[in-house]
């Protein structure tokens, strides 16, 4: 049983974290939420406190003396610095993996070890460590490969190349040039999968799962899936393609509950959400990769469609989760993100952002990700990408429809955004 009123605080200064404590603010069992760091769209609605995400002695300090009882973590850097292990080695409830499970997500070779000897079907690999043998190997390959980095590198790390020469060019950038740091210093070549691509979401608490309605984003810059990868252009659901409630069972037979096993087993539980990316061919349904947290964008587009999810999330923390999936109470939603150019070849802060008032006016709910308040008072840029206008409604058509009208009504100098999502 809860102990309401509920005080959480939700660890991150993104899109996703300010979804989060929107939706957790929504909830009756919560009191109050806080936002550490946060940004300048989560505090109309959580309390912003200035600790960083990947400072785990603050953040313990913060919940000890906010009197917090469930901690929500975002971002996948609070996970690899150990953020939960700290939290729980302190007696406060946290929805999110340890260091040694989030694994899943921050080491791409571990993830598809574990699938292989689970034989969960993933797309064939080769893992380097060295870049000669890397690049020697792709100059004997034909035709389109991915190049993976295997650690963390903020939604960038996959390159889905038309053939061996680009695929070198990509293993130099990560592994001699070291464009993505530590990340970039080991790589996977894959196999291209095709097929329809969706993101399923499972809520964990170490032994059992909870399905959330799947999504499918979209992460090449510009329309019709050209340019660089991003952090995420924008996502909906449901996903076109596919059977949401069979795709869901499925997920969690043949992938999610296998999986929660072997991690028991190997004595790192994971608790928190699990983010299964999957391709699904001819009634076989492949994982792309692993996530140790909610997606981003789709976390912003499937949250506004769900009741209260702070029940599962506050039992999945403490290993005993029982509540059902939480009701779906809108069938569709869209959400569009706007980004300021060059993204994602740099980043240039500043200046202000106007029309979100308009564009929620007209029914959207707009979270912002990379925004800062501005010394007038109103939302700056502080990020590449800025925000996402999310829409919900009765169908997708309807839904996209509305989104694109609130991002009309929004405005910031050099203000980009694809026009295809959900088309």
């Amino acid at each position: 049983m809860i102990a309401s009123p509920l005080r959480v605080l939700v660890v991150g200064g993104g899109g996703r974290e300010h979804a989060l404590a929107w939706a957790c603010g929504r909830s009756p069992l919560v009191e109050e939420v806080l936002c550490a760091p946060g940004n300048g769209g989560s505090a109309e609605v959580a309390r912003n406190v200035p600790v960083e995400a990947t400072d785990a002695s603050g953040l313990v300090r913060l919940a000890q003396e906010e009197r917090i009882g469930l901690v929500v973590l975002g971002p996948d850097q609070a996970i690899a610095a150990g953020v939960g292990d700290a939290l729980v080695e302190s007696g406060i409830p946290c929805f999110g993996p340890s260091r040694a499970a989030g694994e899943l997500e921050t080491s791409k070779s571990f993830a598809k070890e574990l699938l292989l000897r689970l034989a969960i079907p993933t797309a064939p690999f080769v893992v380097f460590r060295d870049p000669a043998l890397a690049l020697e190997h792709l100059g004997s390959r034909e035709g389109p490969v991915v190049v993976k980095a295997d650690g963390l590198a903020l939604g960038k790390g996959a390159f889905v190349c038309s053939g061996p020469e680009e695929a070198q060019a990509v293993v130099r950038r990560l592994m001699v040039d070291g464009e993505l740091g530590e990340a970039g210093r080991a790589v996977l070549v894959e196999e291209v999968l095709s097929g329809e691509e969706v993101s399923c979401f499972a809520v964990c608490d170490g032994t059992r799962a909870v399905m959330l309605p799947p999504a499918r984003d979209y992460k090449r810059a510009l329309d019709q899936d050209q340019g660089e990868n991003t952090g995420g252009m924008g996502g909906f659901t449901p996903p076109s393609g596919v059977d949401p409630q069979v795709l869901n069972r499925r997920v969690q037979q043949e992938i999610v509950e296998p999986v929660l096993l072997e991690m028991a087993r190997l004595g790192r539980p994971y608790r928190g959400c699990l983010y299964v990316g999957c391709m699904v061919q001819a009634g076989v349904i492949s994982v792309l990769e692993f996530n140790a947290r909610f997606g981003d964008p789709e976390a912003e587009v499937l949250l506004p469609t769900l009741s209260d999810l702070v029940p599962c999330l506050w039992e999945a923390a403490r290993g005993e989760l029982r509540s059902p999936q939480p009701t779906q109470m809108e069938r569709a939603a869209v959400g569009v993100v706007a980004v300021r150019e060059p993204y994602p070849q740099a980043v240039v802060p500043g200046g202000g952002i106007e029309g979100v008032e308009r564009a929620e006016a007209l029914g959207c709910r707009v979270f912002h990700m990379g925004t800062r308040k501005g010394k007038g008072g109103g939302p700056e840029v502080a990020g590449g990408r800025v925000l996402i206008c999310v829409a919900t409604g009765r169908d997708l058509a309807a839904a996209r429809h509305q989104a694109y009208s609130g991002i009309s009504l929004i405005h910031f100098q050099g203000m980009r955004y694809r026009t295809d999502i959900a088309l």
